[in-house]
């Protein structure tokens, strides 16, 4: 079954991924010490999914920024797709889109908050589990939680709780963090995961996001690979089909193509309830930046493991324009 390969292929390109020896203390959280009462939730792929140290970070997250030479001159961008495999192969197509959420930082459209929604890949949760605590550390430093949104988005909510365990490990929403960090210093976080694929979790989740937005600037980014598959060709033809629906905001349309067995997007929820989002706020198209596949830049992976990439954004129309 697909299924069971998607699941050699997480392992796969994890082993790919190496930037660098584990650190000490992997998937452990400094909190609740005698004088201290900060929660702090550390990132746990520091030095698998991208460095651990923090000038050799930065230093390759600018690079990729850098090389990422994109303007679309769209609206103020609220909903994004960002490819959270390890840096070295899907970072520099997630940079086109964290250049094109800097250049409007810079231009005074920084987001208050935002909110990053991944998937458990070992299927450790049910509903939505969102990190809690007051800070995420990873190698570039800290970032505050946005508590009062969390709990908003909880509220009334039973698909939607706070809880810290499925994030322990899992590397599809923080491998976002240290891109944010980057581009938007002082936005607050929402780190999410989506375990299931229950349109009632997903009609919950996106009507929070929508209240939500009533009271935050937010930029709402969904971290997902595309197909898995040794097949290059099938990788290649079933990716520009998704790229494609989700440029037309074709939500129905993905969550009829997406099985278990033919997973075209690795976060489809994450990636449904940003494009519901998006549509509710008044988006009319999605923007495809960069697309890829390891199969182009590695001939050699192709039939053996392909994995596909891409980047989007979702902007609001100009003032007066489409």
């Amino acid at each position: 079954m697909r299924f069971v390969r998607f699941q050699r292929g997480c392992i796969f390109a994890a082993a790919l991924a190496l930037c660098g020896p584990t650190l000490s203390g992997y998937g452990k959280d400094d909190m609740n010490h005698k004088n201290q009462q900060m929660v702090i939730r550390r990132t746990c792929g520091d030095g698998r999914w991208f460095p651990g140290d923090k000038a050799t970070l930065s230093k390759m997250i600018k690079e990729h920024i850098d090389a990422a030479q994109v303007s679309t001159g769209a609206g103020r961008i609220i909903g994004a797709i960002s490819p959270h495999a390890g840096y070295v192969y899907s970072g520099p197509i997630a940079a086109y889109v964290f250049r094109v959420i800097k250049e409007q930082a810079a231009k005074g459209e920084a987001p208050d908050t935002v909110v990053i929604l991944g998937l458990s890949h070992q299927g450790a949760c049910h509903g939505v589990a969102l990190m809690d605590g007051d800070v995420v550390r990873s190698p570039l430093g800290d970032t505050a939680l946005d508590k009062d949104a969390a709990e908003l988005l909880t509220s009334n909510r039973p698909s939607v709780c706070l809880d810290y365990a499925p994030h322990n490990g899992e590397h599809s929403a923080e491998n976002q963090i240290p891109f944010v960090q980057t581009v938007l210093p002082n936005a607050r976080l929402v780190v999410g995961l989506i375990g299931d694929h229950d349109p009632k979790t997903c009609g919950e989740l996106s009507a929070g996001l929508g209240e939500l937005a009533k009271k935050r600037k937010l930029l709402v980014i969904a971290s997902s690979d595309l197909l898995h598959d040794p097949d290059y060709t099938l990788v290649t033809r079933t990716d520009h089909a998704s790229l494609k629906n989700v440029a037309a905001l074709q939500t129905q349309e993905l969550l009829k193509r997406w099985s278990y067995e033919h997973q075209i997007f690795c976060g489809m929820s994450a990636v449904a309830v940003t494009m519901r989002f998006v549509e509710q706020q008044g988006c009319r198209e999605g923007i495809v930046l960069r697309y890829r596949n390891t199969g182009d830049d590695y001939p050699d992976s192709r039939g053996h493991w392909v994995v596909g990439y891409g980047a989007v954004v979702f902007p609001l129309p100009r003032q007066g324009g489409r």
